[in-house]
């Protein structure tokens, strides 16, 4: 008999996620049932919105409930199959969660091909972060040859994917991140025309010499302090890409935005969006990002855990922004 593990919600947080807020179990793995195929996933996603589904709280999706499986993108493949529309051996991507096995009937699976691109990019840039910040940019942003476009937590699985689009339509990208090493990696790896440490100290400062022309569009992913002074140097008739708030998602008092003027005296077009809200892009978007990452023309980096033991100490790390890039984690 195969033996799975699975990560199971224990707690819901307070503040700060903790490694006790999970359980670790192993058991017998699910046998098929006609319909029914049985993955052995190879790889897992940690996103920040994972935190949100830790809560109780209304939101756009359900929460995950005390003693379930944590929710999460996985890649694996099938290992036996009772479902003619798949054989043993292929490879699907979907939302199995955070398990070594994962039974299903393939509903909101894909066949995905691991000669094309490596199987953990279809977890990031070639899966839900990369179709992300593609639908962000080019449809709520709408990027002009020529215009600023800046974006937070730029060397993120979403915003370095944002930075190389953008000069892809030929913007003058600019970036936001954390810490030397990674405003470096921005520039000279991603192709950034600049990257402002936010760290530094001299955020809106900085951000004005790194944008004298101002900014046209804005994709934030941050929210608090950073999005205030980003809403500082927006541009009459500036869009914003408002796709995350991941700097108050452990803390217990919401954070009061203070330049929401900016959006008034500057007519800004903000738009909050969900990337699944958009299924009618999605299928091209992830076409697309997986031609031009097997073509050389995107890059992208991995911080990689090992085993699924530690998810959810890398949860953590990618929640206080310890990862470069796409966090996986290595399950096989």
């Amino acid at each position: 008999m195969i033996k799975n593990m699975q990560v199971l919600l224990a707690n819901r947080p307070e503040g700060w996620v903790k490694e006790s807020d999970f359980n670790i179990v192993e058991n017998d793995a699910p046998t098929p049932s006609p319909g029914e195929i049985l993955i052995e996933n190879h790889w897992l996603s940690l996103d920040p919105y994972m935190r949100g589904r830790m809560n109780a709280t209304k939101s756009y999706a359900a929460a995950v409930e005390i003693g379930d499986v944590m929710v999460g993108g996985t890649v694996g493949k099938v290992i036996a199959s009772q479902n003619p529309k798949f054989k043993e051996g292929d490879h699907v991507v979907g939302s199995t969660g955070w398990q070594l096995y994962a039974l299903s009937a393939g509903d909101g699976l894909n066949k995905v091909d691991p000669n094309v691109v490596p199987l953990s990019a279809y977890l990031g840039v070639c899966g839900m972060p990369g179709a992300t910040a593609w639908i962000g940019l080019l449809e709520h942003c709408s990027p002009k040859a020529g215009e600023t476009v800046l974006v937070s937590a730029a060397t993120g699985a979403v915003g370095s994917v944002v930075g190389q689009l953008a000069k892809m339509q030929g913007c003058r990208a600019v970036g936001i991140a954390g810490g030397p090493k990674k405003c470096d990696y921005a520039v000279t790896q991603l192709g950034f025309d600049a990257c402002v440490d936010y760290k530094a100290g001299n955020l809106l400062d900085d951000l004005k010499a790194a944008c004298p022309d101002g900014v046209d569009c804005y994709f934030e992913n941050v929210g608090g302090e950073v999005m205030d002074n980003a809403l500082s140097v927006l541009n009459p008739f500036s869009r914003v890409a408002l796709c995350g708030l991941i700097s108050g998602y452990n803390e217990t008092e919401p954070y009061g935005q203070k330049m929401i003027r900016s959006l008034l005296v500057n007519r800004v077009n903000l738009r909050g969006f969900i990337v699944f809200d958009r299924l009618d892009l999605y299928a091209k978007a992830i076409s697309q990002l997986v031609r031009w990452v097997s073509e050389g023309k995107i890059r992208y980096h991995e911080t990689v855990a090992e085993g699924l033991r530690d998810a959810p100490r890398a949860f953590i790390g990618m929640l206080k922004g310890e990862n470069l890039g796409k966090q996986v984690v290595k399950l096989t």
